[in-house]
């Protein structure tokens, strides 16, 4: 056998051991190779063979007995459990709702003697696979607690999460989740979301009702199945021009979609927007186009972050537990580390903000 040049020969020969492990090849309590055996196996010094040992020795995966030999460790979970940190990764930094579910996220972490190394991807695919190969190389930590990236679009990480998961390192996915992935997650019912959202509008005399959701993020196409039961319940009919799509570029710069806005929205009475971000740039459109909300246009929304008062108008909206959601994430990740079998999932359910855009007829 040949070992790659990419990385030092003991790096190399200690991810074959550990690659045989976790696909079964070498067994929980199993005497593993002499020493004079690896070196024949792979053409390395012995100085090479011990620090490959060394080094698994030392992340618990192998115990070493005197004067018998080296054995696989027959406790990986136990071993996890020791390691007392706990990556957490967002998709971003900022004065959204990230930084309060970061603090509940921390606070239980802290408070259970784990230290938190934080990442975020901005959303996007080729951060995320950055950090998750980090986390791949350096094999440290105990748990993890991911937020999803562009969730409702083919993920190119796939293996990567594959691989975390064959090294038995628990993950639990914060705010949605990838279909393709057996992952629990924490997050909103986002189903009841633009369920209750849309009953509540209906509530008010609303029978003509837009909706702009995210296309590239799970949570947009749940909250707007959720619109559709509503309306479909109440015997309303929805018309697709009424409904707009908006990927993560498109929020980012909403000023730039004020035609489409305005086009799909001006035959109804209510307009139903996937977050308070959306909101916030559609109640901008609308004030130099000239359409009064509530009076023109009712506009509602969902996260009840910061934007939601920042206006002159503030946004009825659906409330986010963040710090809440955040200590939940937390709590049910270290269950995960001390039962492997712990159900995790879990979904708060949605309550409505009422606040000045949203008005009777």
């Amino acid at each position: 056998m040949k070992l790659e040049k990419a990385a030092p020969k003991y790096m190399e020969l200690a991810k074959w051991i550990n690659d045989q492990i976790q696909e079964k090849q070498l067994h929980a309590g199993q005497k593993l190779y002499s020493e004079k055996q690896l070196q024949e196996m792979f053409g390395v010094s012995r100085q090479t063979v011990r620090r490959a040992l060394g080094l698994l020795e030392q992340e618990g995966i192998l115990r070493s007995v005197r004067g018998s030999g080296t054995y696989i460790n027959d406790n990986r979970q136990a071993n996890l459990a020791k390691r007392m940190r706990v990556s957490v990764v967002t998709t971003y930094v900022d004065g959204y709702i990230f930084p309060r579910m970061i603090q509940g996220i921390e606070n239980v972490l802290l408070e259970n003697g784990y230290s938190v190394q934080i990442a975020f991807t901005n959303n996007q695919h080729g951060r995320e696979r950055t950090i998750l190969k980090d986390i791949l190389s350096r094999d440290e930590v105990s748990g993890i607690v991911m937020e999803t990236t562009k969730s409702a679009i083919p993920n190119p990480n796939l293996k990567l999460y594959h691989e975390i998961l064959k090294r038995q390192i628990p993950v639990l996915f914060l705010n949605s989740f990838y279909p393709e992935l057996d992952i629990p997650h924490v997050s909103l019912n986002d189903h009841m979301v633009g369920y209750r959202m849309t009953k509540y509008l209906i509530g008010m005399g609303h029978t003509k009702i837009a909706g702009i959701f995210k296309l590239d993020d799970l949570q947009g196409r749940i909250r707007c199945s959720g619109f559709v039961d509503a309306m479909y319940e109440a015997g309303l009919e929805i018309d697709d021009r009424n409904v707009l799509w908006l990927d993560t570029q498109d929020v980012r710069h909403m000023e730039k979609q004020a035609a489409r806005v305005i086009e799909r929205s001006a035959s109804c009475t209510a307009l139903f927007c996937y977050n308070d971000e959306v909101a916030h740039g559609v109640l901008d459109i609308f004030k130099k186009a000239g359409i009064c909300v509530p009076q023109d246009i009712s506009v509602a929304s969902v996260d009840n972050a910061n934007l939601a008062t920042m206006g002159e108008i503030g946004l009825t909206t659906v409330t986010h537990p963040m710090e809440l959601l955040g200590k939940k994430a937390s709590e049910n990740l270290l269950r995960m580390i001390r039962d492997p079998f712990f159900d995790a999932n879990y979904e708060f359910d949605a309550d409505i903000l009422e606040r000045d855009s949203v008005r009777r007829l």
